[in-house]
């Protein structure tokens, strides 16, 4: 299936397969257009938005029941596309805000916070969305669709989930006019637990977050 034929008059926009890829190439299209810098003061509203409508596809795909695919040995969809370069616009893009910490998994206790980057997450988004692009392009929709839900449950999914919560933080901050913790000089190569955080942690005003990214405050 060619690029030209993805939406294809003659394919149901009711079938759950063209519905989900609609969304997945909604969201690659757009981030790619984001990580070319013409519009910063967007750029985290519009990834919110984006991240937001990919879970509910992620959320939908969770939902459905265990899609097995045709051949016993996933087919070989070609070399993975470079993400170098949008991983350099994006985290140039975010940078005041790229680095944020998260947990990985809630349910696991006494689990220390580890740093992120969201240029990094979203990346990994896109090569697994895209892996499954490849098979449905290919006319491989029953891959396609076992591929997306399965890396929706082990990476994509927890992934995405916990961008969409830094952006939303960082909105939240901004918006509410609250003073944001800075993890200053802290990088995603270090471990890091709740002590380290704290003394890692700097004060800044929320207009130092805003400015760089076109964002306002709240009067």
């Amino acid at each position: 299936m060619s690029d030209a034929t993805l939406h294809a008059t003659d394919q149901n926009p009711d079938d759950f397969a063209v519905q989900i890829a609609d969304q997945v190439e909604s969201f690659l299209v757009a981030v790619m257009e984001i990580a070319r810098g013409d519009e910063p003061e967007s750029a985290v509203p519009f990834l919110l938005l984006e991240v937001s409508q990919l879970l509910l596809a992620g959320g939908r795909l969770g939902a459905h029941e265990d899609i097995v695919p045709d051949e016993r040995y996933e087919p070989d969809s070609g070399p993975e596309p470079d993400v170098d370069e949008l991983r350099e616009n994006l985290a140039r893009l975010l940078d005041p805000i790229d680095v944020y910490s998260e947990v990985f998994d809630p349910y696991e206790p006494r689990k220390a916070p580890v740093p992120a980057r969201i240029s990094d997450d979203l990346t990994d988004v896109i090569t697994d969305l895209r892996h499954g692009m490849a098979h449905y392009r290919a006319g491989r929709t029953t891959e396609a669709l076992w591929w997306w839900q399965f890396s929706y449950f082990s990476n994509w999914g927890s992934t995405a989930s916990a961008t969409l919560r830094a952006l939303q933080s960082v909105l939240a901050h901004v918006r509410l006019n609250q003073p944001l913790a800075e993890l200053d000089g802290l990088d995603t190569d270090q471990a890091m637990g709740d002590d380290t955080l704290e003394i890692e942690a700097g004060r800044v005003m929320v207009e130092e977050i805003a400015e760089p990214l076109g964002l306002r405050p709240a009067k």
